[in-house]
């Protein structure tokens, strides 16, 4: 297949890519440069997507881009940071392939489980009635962004969104962050360690991926999360465990807040999202449960 990639030199596109080594990969990188050395120097790298008049070319796009969300503190810039990342990309590829008389048969695109809201211990999957919540960031982000996805759907191209939880990686993302405090001994709960943590190991995640591009009946949302969602505190305890390390202490709600401010909901909030459709679809986990997940991955 051809397929166009944003967002390649992320955390979850690295790991993609060299699954798709038989194929023919174009990815849209500001430094076409950096993504060549990153990738290889088999794909082809653009610095622009204007610079393709359509998609008639590509069987396939995967968008992955856009800011990462959390790590930062939500001032009004960085919000309008994470926004323009993720749906002016979104909004170009949609009409590019809205421009296409032979468009791509395959449009997957991003979101996370934030659309959900903080839903505290009730199990959601997709079929899931999303209340909107004009005070919560996140959702609004997941919620436009999956609406702008959404105009590519037509009986040319099918859009499959990726309403991603926590990605399990040691060389990245949220866990990566989180693994100096816990090595020191120091680890522990957030909060009251009962918001729900649902989370994803990237080799799922990758597979997740594969299996939707490559199954013609999938499209619209699909929960990447593993199917046994935990506890912060399960969770925490079972990282502390992983790396031999005690489990004591734990951090207020009220010192999140204080450094971190509005998006100390990312790790405040929870969701219990069950990967129903992914199930339903016949997709297998290599890696359903925490402990698993966490020795693999921190094993590598």
């Amino acid at each position: 297949m051809k397929i166009l990639v944003t967002g390649a030199t992320g955390l979850i596109g690295k790991a993609l890519l060299p699954h798709l080594n038989h194929d023919e990969i174009t990815v849209i990188s500001r430094d076409p440069a950096r993504a060549y050395q990153q990738l290889g120097h088999h794909i082809n790298a653009l610095d622009l997507l204007e610079s393709l008049p359509s998609l008639d070319q590509f069987d396939a796009v995967i968008n992955l881009a856009g800011e990462p969300i959390i790590g930062k503190r939500w001032s009004a810039q960085q919000k309008h940071v994470i926004e323009d990342s993720r749906w002016n990309i979104t909004q170009q590829l949609v009409d590019k392939i809205k421009a296409s008389d032979n468009p791509p048969h395959t449009f997957i695109s991003g979101s996370a489980v934030g659309i959900y809201g903080n839903q505290h211990d009730q199990i959601i999957d997709e079929t899931f009635n999303i209340t909107p919540n004009n005070t919560d960031f996140s959702q609004q982000v997941c919620s436009q962004w999956e609406q702008i996805a959404l105009e590519a759907q037509s009986d040319k191209t099918r859009v499959c969104l990726l309403r991603t939880g926590i990605v399990l990686a040691k060389q990245g993302g949220a866990l990566a962050k989180m693994l100096l405090p816990y090595q020191f001994g120091v680890g522990g709960p957030i909060g009251s360690g009962q918001q729900y943590f649902p989370w994803i190991q990237l080799q799922d995640m990758v597979r997740g991926i594969l299996f939707l591009l490559n199954n013609n009946d999938a499209q619209g949302p699909y929960n990447m999360t593993a199917p046994n969602p935990v506890t912060n505190r399960v969770f925490s305890a079972t990282l502390a465990a992983t790396l031999h390390r005690p489990h004591l202490l734990f951090t207020p709600a009220w010192v999140l807040k204080c450094a971190l401010g509005e998006s100390s909901q990312l790790l405040l909030d929870g969701q219990r999202a069950l990967p129903n459709k992914l199930l339903a679809a016949g997709f297998n986990f290599t890696f359903p449960d925490i402990e698993q997940a966490l020795k693999q991955t921190l094993g590598d």
